[in-house]
């Protein structure tokens, strides 16, 4: 065997070593597990149309999903994102019905990125200015920006949306009629979640910005020395998530075609975990796109599929738990090896 044949066999060998012990192995197994177990118990599972309902309920978790990933590399935490989306979605939607109805959708996004980056700028200017812990910051905060929104903005459910906003969530990039005769698509939202993959790939692997966030995630002392202006990456970060939630909430009221304030309460867990699943530490500093996209897929499928399985709807939370513990497990012994 020549050479150059020896080494383009070794560079797939070499890959695969690498990702097998990669925190995103984990993950991979596990939804290869679950898909497994699922299928056994309820052969419907294994169908195209659980995955275009698993794609669609990760559209908006995973929006969100891409913004936490940043305050967490940088070693902070945020929960305000979903007060910050359903604020921006709904103040945004008021806005256009009382201005301008006929508003394109585009439009209506650039105004809710607006006020998602406002709330994310305000969240990582108190988080700095004041040195008090993030968790604690974003909590005041998400309250709020909610009671702010149902104090002077509105608490009435909107169903009758502005048409640009309703025709974004209707409109299919793919559909298709099953063999069983079901009809399966998938929206055209699912390129906003695309772009907005790309984009954070992009700042966390291709430019000073996504290694001064790695680096004040893992010691914000050594990122000081190494001449990284902690004070900006900081507002960068929580700038960023509160873009992407503005974006979120914009793709949660076209996909739902409703506006409701009381909407995505309590989700933030959930977001977290499929962060923290994709390989990501609380501690900061670590944490991947790909990592995060993928335990986005293991939480909504959990989530949705647990009943095929027989498992009441009283215990889903149990067993999502479970498994976050022994992820985390995993990924904690194999950073010791």
């Amino acid at each position: 065997m020549s050479a150059l044949t020896q080494t383009r066999v070794a560079a797939p060998v070499t890959f695969w070593k690498a990702f097998v012990r990669r925190p995103e192995f984990i993950t991979l197994s596990l939804i290869v597990i679950f898909c497994v177990v699922v299928g056994i118990i309820s052969p419907s599972f294994l169908s195209i149309k659980t995955v275009t309902d698993t794609l669609r309920a990760s559209l908006t978790t995973g929006i969100f999903a891409l913004g936490v990933l940043l305050v967490l590399a940088a070693g902070g935490i945020d929960v305000s994102f979903t007060a910050i989306a359903i604020f921006s979605l709904y103040a945004t939607t008021r806005l256009t019905l009382a201005v301008y109805p006929d508003a394109p959708y585009l439009l209506m996004v650039v105004v809710g990125l607006g006020m998602g980056l406002l709330m994310g700028l305000l969240n990582g200017y108190l988080v700095y200015r004041f040195k008090v812990p993030s968790l604690i910051v974003t909590i005041g905060t998400q309250y709020l920006f909610s009671g702010f929104l149902k104090a002077f903005i509105g608490s009435r459910h909107i169903m009758d949306i502005p048409k640009g906003l309703d025709l974004a969530g209707t409109t299919a990039l793919i559909q298709a009629t099953t063999s069983g005769g079901a009809r399966v698509s998938v929206s055209i939202q699912v390129l906003v979640l695309i772009l907005a993959i790309v984009v954070t790939w992009f700042i966390l692997n291709r430019t000073l910005m996504g290694r001064a966030v790695y680096a004040v995630g893992g010691s914000i002392p050594i990122a000081e020395r190494l001449g990284f202006n902690v004070s900006t990456v900081i507002l960068f970060v929580f700038g960023y998530a509160g873009l992407l939630a503005g974006l979120g909430g914009m793709l949660h009221g076209a996909l739902n075609r409703q506006a409701n304030p009381s909407d995505l309460v309590g989700s933030e867990l959930n977001v977290i975990a499929a962060v923290v699943l994709g390989g990501a530490r609380i501690t900061g500093g670590t944490g991947t796109v790909l990592g995060t996209m993928l335990g986005v897929i293991l939480i909504e499928l959990l989530t949705n599929n647990l009943i095929l399985m027989g498992v009441p709807s009283t215990w889903q939370k149990v067993v999502i738990g479970a498994i976050i513990l022994l992820a985390s497990a995993a990924f904690a012994r194999r950073g010791k090896t």
